[in-house]
């Protein structure tokens, strides 16, 4: 029987103490001191203590001496775990710089703190391969994001995104506790090294196939991957803008990455195959399907939205096909890819929910039609959104065709001549084709068309046009010297033997 070190535990939970700790800290501070400031004065102050405490988690996670310690698949601490934590408090310290500017509600220590326990939730993810530590932390990080769409209590909007995502949230976990309970069944135990050699050398059983299909299920959910996106452009849509772009965000970091070391992990010796000549049951073929559902109908269906929120909704489902690419050849190369993407994409996601944050206080909503002629109105915030779309539309320079040319390239590699992954590159470039209509159209409101008589310039608080325009610095970096990040990635991954 294996026995866990809880003193060694705690050392390498640390990261999260700190953040813990600044999230109790943050509410003291606000009912202490602030509750009789305004609510401006409130967010200022509950995010300046929010911030020290994330960057105090960061200073922590790259001073530590990192060696590769697993607690029996508990809990460990790598050079990769390191790495995805500290983009993960990176991604929190955006959208809490994001939300200075807010006035939302009154609730504000609250706010901040349910940002901070997602975050610990994200943390304790990248750095579980035990069944049960992951759907717990899941479900801390899905608890405090179910809250955060609906903290706007003056937003109808707002209280629906809650109530449904809430609903498909509490479905998407039933089917996954469900599925790691017969994963438990399966192997006698929540360790993935044990599933794994559980799993391997024996034919794939009922149970097991009954196993992934709900897995797949559950984190398809998480993902925003079609058919289980429908959660996604209420939510989009009616949450509070620092909420949604931490939806959109920080938390695809933890998800894909906790999805792919179970996928790859866990199922290891159940891979299966997609080839048309040699098709084998397996997870990588409810993955194929899932990756082509989620292309074809995000792409399609943003074409048709108003909404410039359900556009980024949409194209979130796209991207996840995208992403998913990087699943079915499961190797160094892909994770890199995938790794790569979901930074770039947040960072690009980020951006345009920055815009969106200046842009809705003045216009009043995020209809597509009221962005006419915004180039006049707020010529700097225009021009970070053209980088910011242009980037998710995968256009060079930008970081986004990178992202995709080395994750399609990747998956190429790795092809080993099969036909069908050759055809699933050829679609998603298609698929990349067409959102660049949608992101265009949206573009040529902002750049081509005339604002309307009575529109007058919109102005835009100094922090919100700094990190706006780091933001789309950074995309553009990214873009032109991927190796200012790429490189990192790389030595991680093979540091920590994945």
């Amino acid at each position: 029987m294996n026995v866990i070190n809880f003193g060694q535990l705690l050392g390498l939970a640390w990261p999260e103490i700190i953040v813990t700790v600044t999230a109790l800290l943050v509410v003291a501070a606000d009912l202490l001191f602030f509750r009789r400031s305004s609510i401006r004065a409130r967010f200022a102050g509950s995010v300046a203590i929010a911030l020290v405490g994330c960057a105090a988690a960061i200073f922590k996670l790259v001073t530590s001496p990192v060696q590769p310690t697993t607690l029996h698949g508990v809990f460990g601490a790598t050079p990769l775990i390191h790495l995805l934590q500290v983009a993960v408090l990176a991604l929190t310290i955006i959208t809490l710089l994001l939300a200075v500017n807010s006035t939302f509600t009154e609730h504000v220590s609250e706010f901040v703190l349910l940002i901070l326990l997602a975050t610990v939730g994200m943390m304790f993810l990248v750095g579980s391969q035990d069944l049960l530590v992951l759907f717990i932390s899941l479900e801390l990080l899905s608890l405090s994001l179910y809250i955060l769409a609906g903290l706007d209590k003056r937003s109808p909007r707002s209280s629906e995104a809650a109530l449904k995502y809430f609903l498909f949230g509490g479905m998407s976990a039933a089917f996954m506790l469900y599925g790691f309970s017969l994963l438990y069944g399966f192997s006698n135990s929540t360790n993935l090294a044990d599933l794994a050699t559980a799993i391997q050398g024996h034919p794939l059983s009922p149970i097991l196939i009954i196993a992934i299909v709900t897995t797949v299920v559950g984190f398809g959910f998480k993902i925003a991957a079609a058919p289980f996106h429908f959660w996604a452009p209420d939510v989009y849509q009616g949450a509070p803008i620092p909420s949604a772009a931490f939806i959109a965000s920080g938390s695809k970091v933890a998800s894909f990455f906790i999805f792919f070391q179970l996928m790859v992990l866990g199922f290891a010796g159940a891979e299966g195959s997609a080839t048309w000549s040699h098709f084998q049951s397996g997870w990588v073929p409810v993955l194929v399907v899932v990756a082509i559902v989620s292309m074809v109908l995000g792409n399609l269906v943003a074409i048709v939205q108003s909404s410039l929120r359900r556009l980024l909704a949409y194209s979130a489902v796209a991207h996840a096909g995208y992403m998913l690419l990087a699943f079915v050849t499961h190797t160094q190369q892909s994770l890199a890819a995938l790794l790569y993407y979901i930074a770039t994409y947040s960072l690009a996601t980020l951006g345009v929910f920055g815009v969106l944050a200046v842009t809705e206080s003045h216009i009043g909503n995020d209809r597509i039609e009221d962005l006419a002629g915004l180039s006049r109105r707020a010529p700097f915030l225009s021009i970070c959104l053209g980088v910011f779309l242009l980037s998710l539309a995968g256009i060079p320079p930008l970081s986004g065709f990178f992202a995709k040319f080395l994750l399609f390239t990747s998956v190429l590699a790795a092809s080993s001549g099969s036909k069908l992954l050759l055809w699933l590159v050829i679609l998603a470039i298609a698929m990349s084709a067409v959102s660049l209509f949608y992101y265009l159209r949206v573009l040529k409101k902002v750049y081509v068309s005339a604002p309307a008589s009575e529109a007058r310039p919109i102005p835009s608080p100094i922090l919100s046009r700094v990190v706006v325009g780091l933001l789309a610095l950074g995309v553009i970096l990214l873009g032109c010297v991927p190796d200012l990040i790429l490189t990192q990635i790389l030595r991680v991954i093979q540091a920590s033997g994945l």
